[in-house]
């Protein structure tokens, strides 16, 4: 039997996830999320439904390892595209049978009620502090201020995974929370099928990834590499549906210097550039725990951290900080790690080994199925 709550003891449950893009993840965090909790969840012998928008697969699926999808529309922009598909998942969710409603994303907050309705219980994972995000306008900061709030009164529960985010809930709304970190795999692939196809060596480049906006600093990566001067490639990894602007300006910053954009990369390709690189970036300074630090720290990369509550929460003393904001104090980083990374091994040990202690999908999967019997009696 997998692992979990002992099946004498529970009765199986219908959980519906909703507010992500849908599985399999090829997005964000919230994406791995559901992917990585809905299977094992189906493995442990739930039954488990993922809501999906159809514009983000290329071949819409019914099921994928084990779990049903359900595909519907959205409106695609920046301001409505999670809201409106959230909003036709929860009227599809009323109609259906479901024990446990798990909604993601602090913006769906008002609409959490809809499946209660029908007696079904609703979790809300509310990701980080959205509206200090610089892509969104006043009306968006406004918004996300206002399902903050909202956050605190619909939802029967409110899950956040990170230790800051669970202490601004309760300090400034005065909202209890469940804390529930996200996990990671503890893996270094051997093969180098993406490197190859990047032409990249092993350790011999260095790694950025992150969704392309502002406040993830990728700009500031960039610029702190040409200020470095060092001959190892940068290779920056991602992208985002609504900032071509900002996007554009990446590229105009790298033209000239020895800087690859493939753009977005899952899957294998992805964790081969984790497990060979010579150091990892994580520049973001907004949200709370990102999976794609969990990730980095797994595959044994040694992770430079932008200086932020959140990072060093999760990194603690594996990894190296300093702010992303002083150019001249990342440069010297990178030129430090570009003469000499052999003697940061201990760090990168370190990294793996606390993902394997406290990170782990497993027992991540054991919280989340403990709180769902809680409210599902």
């Amino acid at each position: 039997m997998a692992k979990g709550l002992d099946s004498g003891e529970h009765s199986r449950l219908k959980v519906a996830i909703l507010g992500t893009r849908g599985i399999p993840a090829n997005y964000g965090g919230f994406e791995t999320f559901a992917e990585e909790l809905s299977k094992r969840l189906v493995g442990r012998g739930h039954q488990v439904t993922v809501y999906c928008r159809h514009h983000y697969t290329d071949a819409p699926l019914d099921s994928y390892n084990g779990v049903q999808l359900r595909q519907l529309p959205a409106i695609r922009t920046k301001y409505f595209d999670t809201v409106s598909h959230t909003l036709l998942s929860a009227g599809d969710a009323l109609v259906r049978s479901f024990d446990i409603v798990l909604i993601c994303n602090a913006a769906n907050a008002f609409l959490t009620w809809i499946p209660q309705l029908k007696g079904q219980k609703v979790i809300l994972n509310v990701d980080g502090i959205e509206r200090r995000r610089q892509k969104w306008g006043r009306p968006g900061k406004l918004f996300y201020r206002l399902s903050e709030r909202l956050s605190t009164w619909f939802p029967n529960a409110v899950v956040t995974d990170a230790l800051a985010v669970k202490r601004y809930y309760r300090e400034r709304l005065g909202c209890p929370s469940y804390f529930i970190p996200y996990g990671a795999p503890v893996e270094k692939l051997p093969t180098r099928k993406a490197l190859d196809e990047l032409g990249i060596e092993p350790g011999e480049y260095l790694l950025y990834v992150s969704r392309l906006e502002p406040e993830n600093n990728a700009h500031r990566v960039i610029e702190a590499f040409r200020e470095s001067g060092v001959s190892l490639p940068l290779v920056v990894v991602g992208d985002a549906p609504y900032s071509p602007n900002y996007i554009s300006s990446l590229k105009e910053l790298a033209a000239g210097a020895n800087v690859k954009m493939p753009g977005a990369i899952y899957g294998e390709g992805y964790r081969e550039l984790l497990s060979h690189c010579r150091c990892y970036f994580h520049g973001c300074e907004v949200g709370g725990t990102h999976p794609a630090l969990l990730e980095a720290m797994g595959a044994g990369a040694l992770v430079i951290s932008h200086e932020a509550a959140e990072n060093r929460e999760v990194l603690a003393e594996t990894g190296l900080y300093c702010s992303f904001h002083e150019t001249a104090e990342l440069a010297n980083c990178i030129k430090t790690i570009a003469k000499d990374s052999a003697s940061f091994d201990d760090l990168r040990n370190a990294a793996q080994e606390r993902i394997r202690r406290d990170y782990d999908w497993e027992k991540v999967t054991d919280m989340y199925e403990e709180l769902f019997y809680e409210f599902s009696q």
